[in-house]
């Protein structure tokens, strides 16, 4: 069934209501927080006050005595024990040497370095008993300077051993005597200088474990909040811990939001899970919020120089980009990956640039490590391509859609100059939607009558591409990925013609619950109530690599569609029996098999209860029961695409930035729930727009404190700073997947960043601002229109 066949199913593009909300909107949600087990004790960690200091001494000898406490762990406890927190990426230097690898250590062993590194774990029957034994371990610290600075990391002080000039790699992609060839030959040459700042998640569930050991079967069980469980596990297991894989279940029940933070290994799960055995009971931890901004992995934090060389025309000749990348104190699961495989291969963007070449330093500093955060590398390629783009625009006097028109890819499929190629687009035809929808042709009048009121107006446009699905394994692997990229899928269907789908894709917000369960209810002509969805238990699913990088329906539905497959060809050989027929006159649809050219039919409900009560076919030619398992390795990854247009409005008086208009076009290919599409829209979109305008992780530099440790700090986004967003959709259907689709979670936030700055940008031209770097608060617009008028 190709993609075209599977849009016009029953149940494809309708707008069911999600399944899974009437249990969160009831408040029956089952978080990993809500269990609570036989005998359980909590777990509370004690976190390093300083940057980066040496550990002279930890005396635990009061807390352990205090009341209710079981134990007290500090890094002398488990040296030796267990291993450190993984890196899921090898990158390697233009040399071919790998990238610098210090160990991470579940509880810090000699050093601190970063606010918030975990120095010791007490545990205790009670989680106030826990935080007061905890307040009384004693530490003793000789501090040393931290290094925050990614411009002066390589003179600071060494955080690691291994890496005494504090840099983990030097990565770099393209052909760079080509691209200096054509700088040299170009008549024009436009340059930026970016910061794509630190963004700290803000998950509604914080952080959770919740681990268990048995020690008559010799298991461990261990709830947290996860978006891969069987990553966890294995990383868990055979990285850190040591243990057989078989033995450890991983449980990642209703998560509330990932955004890419919970993706990775933490140390806090390895430590409970550790815990439970020595002390033969359940302990349980979960983050308070302060934790949460301490300790949970931060995303973007880059620092970029770039520049395109252009011909009399406009026309894109060659594109330079240097990129200072933060990492943090540690390497987290897919650092390395971020700021290099995710984001150099993005540069093309929707252009046909000739020649890209790109080098990309990655730092280490006294920070929390970073990591992906929704979009993942995209994001920030977006932003230095499309802020890029647009002063190309500005410099050669042309209009940013002007530019991006004669610059635009319109033959596929298309090989970049960076490893990637496009399948499948019409750049174009989000263009023109945007503008409609935008009602641009207005916006000169619109412009006026900002005007009048004293404020400046400006538009900005985004068209953005983004690889999705993380794939294939072979590629992926020969980039430096330490794991498969494929994923599983199971379809049990029962004799009464009800199915459950184990699926290893990981629910975190997305609806999945409902968007697989209309794909096999269109697939088998059954109502979507009929079908469950099961994931986030390594007990219950195959092997799957979990959800991030917008893969779950290209990827995850993909491999249930593969099942499915196996389902109706095995169904078809049953349906045959029953009607002695062939199987190869057979044919199924909208819940009938029907033999071809006559007027026999049976419905899928009789054809399922057959398989399970095997009176009418031959058993030895056919087992019964109708369960299948199927794993999907992409061959490509997906690219949607899009044309977002902001239009913002500042009042120069005070530097407050409005969104007065947002819209966005977007490609995702085929959609099976529209309604379910639009939500994550808008959710990217507000996390886009609250980077432009409002969030920015701070640390101080001579201290190294998180000065942004708290919502009195760190700006959030509300629904009273945006406008009814406008929606548009092109669809042009994936080319290598059965479903026709390519993502959707991630595009929001990946558009909206450049959009937003460039409509920020263009309002400020007349008044002399020439830059402005994100977060564009009003102090900091404030602050530009002072400075150009000085």
């Amino acid at each position: 069934m190709g993609a075209t066949d599977f849009a016009k199913l029953p149940h494809i593009g309708q707008s069911l209501k999600r399944k899974e909300d009437a249990r969160f909107l009831t408040g029956v949600g089952n978080y990993t927080d809500d269990i609570n087990q036989a005998h359980q004790k909590y777990a509370v960690f004690v976190r390093s006050p300083h940057a980066h200091a040496r550990i002279k001494n930890i005396d635990t000898t009061e807390a352990a005595g205090m009341s209710g406490v079981a134990a007290v762990y500090s890094g002398r406890d488990i040296e030796g024990k267990m291993g450190g927190l993984p890196c899921g990426w090898l990158i390697s230097n233009p040399d071919g040497t790998p990238m610098k690898e210090p160990m991470h250590p579940i509880l810090a062993i000699g050093k601190v370095r970063y606010v918030g590194d975990h120095v010791a774990m007490v545990v205790a029957d009670t989680v106030d008993q826990a935080r007061d034994a905890a307040e009384a371990v004693q530490v003793d610290y000789e501090e040393l300077a931290p290094v925050i600075d990614m411009k002066r990391a390589k003179d600071g002080p060494a955080l690691h051993d291994e890496a005494p000039d504090n840099q983990c790699y030097k990565w770099t992609l393209g052909d760079k005597a080509a691209v200096e060839a054509a700088f040299a030959n170009a008549a024009h040459v436009s340059k930026i200088d970016l910061v794509n700042n630190r963004l700290i998640p803000n998950a509604i569930e914080p952080r959770a474990a919740n681990a268990s050991y048995n020690r008559a079967t010799d298991e461990y069980v261990l709830y947290v909040s996860n978006q891969n469980p069987h990553v966890e596990r294995l990383l868990l297991t055979a990285f850190v811990l040591g243990l057989p894989e078989h033995k450890v279940r991983v449980i990642a029940p209703d998560v509330g939001g990932g955004f890419g933070s919970k993706i990775f290994l933490y140390a806090e799960d390895v430590a409970v899970t550790w815990a439970a055995r020595q002390l033969n009971c359940a302990v349980k931890w979960t983050a308070d919020r302060s934790e949460s901004f301490l300790s949970d992995c931060h995303g973007r934090d880059h620092i970029t120089h770039a520049e395109m060389a252009m011909d009399q025309d406009g026309k894109f000749l060659a594109m330079r980009v240097h990129t200072d990348a933060n990492l943090g104190a540690y390497l987290s699961t897919f650092a390395s990956s971020v700021p290099t495989i995710l984001y150099g291969t993005l540069l093309a963007g929707q252009y046909a640039t000739p020649q890209i070449y790109v080098e990309v330093d990655g730092w280490f500093t006294s920070t929390a490590p970073v990591d992906a955060y929704r979009g993942a590398g995209r994001p920030e390629a977006t932003y230095v391509v499309e802020r890029l783009v647009t002063r190309c625009a500005w410099d050669l006097g042309l209009a940013q859609d002007e530019i991006r028109r004669r610059n635009f890819i319109t033959q596929f499929p298309y090989q970049t100059p960076v490893a990637l190629q496009y399948d499948i687009g019409d750049y174009p035809a989000c263009m023109d939607q945007a503008q409609q929808l935008g009602e641009v042709a207005g916006f000169a009048e619109r412009r006026k009558a900002s005007e009048a009121k004293g404020l400046k107006r400006g538009i900005g446009y985004s068209s953005y591409i983004e690889a999705c699905g993380l794939a294939p394994s072979n590629i992926a692997g020969a980039l430096g990925a330490r794991a498969g990229l494929f994923e599983a899928g199971e379809v049990r269907v029962h004799p009464t013609g009800s199915v459950t789908v184990f699926t290893g894709s990981h629910s975190h917000g997305q609806g999945h619950e409902t968007t697989f369960a209309q794909l096999v209810a269109a697939r088998l002509g059954l109502d979507p109530s009929q079908v469950d969805i099961v994931h986030g238990d390594t007990g219950r699913v195959p092997f799957g690599m979990g959800t991030y990088g917008s893969r779950s329906l290209s990827v995850g539905g993909t491999a249930i569609m593969k099942a499915l497959d196996k389902i109706e060809a095995k169904a078809k050989k049953i349906a045959a029996h029953l009607m002695e027929a062939s199987d190869a006159d057979i044919e199924f649809a909208n819940g009938e098999f029907t033999v071809k050219g006559t007027d026999k039919k049976v419905p899928f409900a009789q054809v399922s209860l057959a398989a399970y009560v095997p009176h009418n076919y031959p058993l030895d030619k056919l087992e019964p029961g109708l369960n299948e398992t199927a794993f999907y390795d992409p061959t490509n990854f997906t690219y949607p695409a899009g044309t977002h247009i902001c239009e913002v409005e500042i009042d120069p008086e005070t530097g407050v930035v409005r969104v007065d208009r947002y819209t966005a076009v977007d490609d995702f290919g085929v959609i099976i729930n529209p309604m379910i599409v639009e939500g994550q829209v808008h959710g990217g979109l507000v996390q886009g727009i609250g980077q432009a305008l409002q969030e920015y992780g701070v640390y101080d530099r001579d201290s190294g404190q998180l000065l942004t440790g708290s919502y009195m700090d760190y700006q959030m986004p509300r629904a009273e700073d945006f406008p009814q967003f406008r929606l548009g959709h092109v669809c042009t259907p994936c080319t290598h997947n059965p479903i026709g689709a390519k993502g959707c979670g991630e595009a929001g936030a990946i558009g909206s960043p450049p959009a937003v700055m460039n409509a920020v940008l263009d309002a400020l031209k007349d008044l002399g601002v020439q830059d402005l770097d994100m977060p564009a608060t009003p102090h900091r617009v404030w602050q530009a229109i002072q400075s150009a008028k000085a």
